[in-house]
């Protein structure tokens, strides 16, 4: 008999790991097979929660967080070497902006009400780590929206629907209630399993051990 069990995914599109964390996931998931069918949901997180609305120039941003933009390069080649292990591509260097993420955020859960999580989080992880477009511009996120399949006007409307930034903040509050202080986390039927991008095996384990104990 398979085991249902619903999985929240808590994530930043800004975060890297969490864009190679993504990769795993998919690989874990082939790895649990027929034993474990799992939904899939993702759940907002900001690293920066206090960034600028318009976002911060990308070497300001290294400067203020890091110390220096050496610095900064010298932890993006470890975790670009990372990507690259997992055949992921990504192109830091083209980032210009560091984006205010919340309107992705709300594009995210406007997704999920269309089924669209998943390819949503794909096109954003694309367009931020790949590309280096400003996932913070509204523009940008209309056109990520409409290349997913979503309806523009319908998009346009719940980004700008009032409240919605407030109820991404009350979903981060709750993450954190929940003891998440770093992401990518993973919930199990709304209990914290682990966090951070563990390999793939770790992963698809630590379900089926969930599943064991009928969590």
């Amino acid at each position: 008999m398979t085991y249902k069990a619903r999985l929240e995914v808590v994530s930043d599109v800004v975060c890297p790991w969490c864009y190679i964390g993504k990769r795993r996931l998919e690989q874990a998931l082939k790895m649990v097979g027929d034993e474990l069918e799992l939904t899939v949901q993702w759940a907002p997180y900001e690293l920066n929660p206090t960034m600028p609305k318009a976002g911060m120039a990308r070497r300001d941003y290294c400067e203020a967080k890091f110390g220096s933009v050496e610095y900064a390069n010298q932890l993006y080649a470890n975790v670009t070497a990372n990507a690259a292990a997992d055949g992921l591509p990504m192109a830091i260097e083209r980032i210009a902006r560091t984006p205010n993420t919340r309107q992705a955020h709300a594009l995210i859960e406007h997704a999920a009400s269309a089924g669209m999580q998943d390819a949503v989080v794909d096109a954003l992880f694309a367009a931020y780590f790949v590309e280096g477009r400003d996932v913070g511009d509204t523009a940008i996120l209309f056109e990520i929206a409409e290349s997913t399949g979503l309806e523009r006007e319908s998009t346009e409307r719940a980004l700008s629907a009032p409240g919605v930034e407030q109820a991404i903040e009350t979903r981060e509050r709750a993450a954190q209630d929940a003891g998440i202080n770093g992401v990518p986390a993973f919930l199990f039927n709304g209990r914290l399993l682990f966090s951070g991008a563990q390999t793939p095996e770790t992963m698809s384990l630590a379900f089926k051990r969930a599943a064991a104990r009928g969590l």
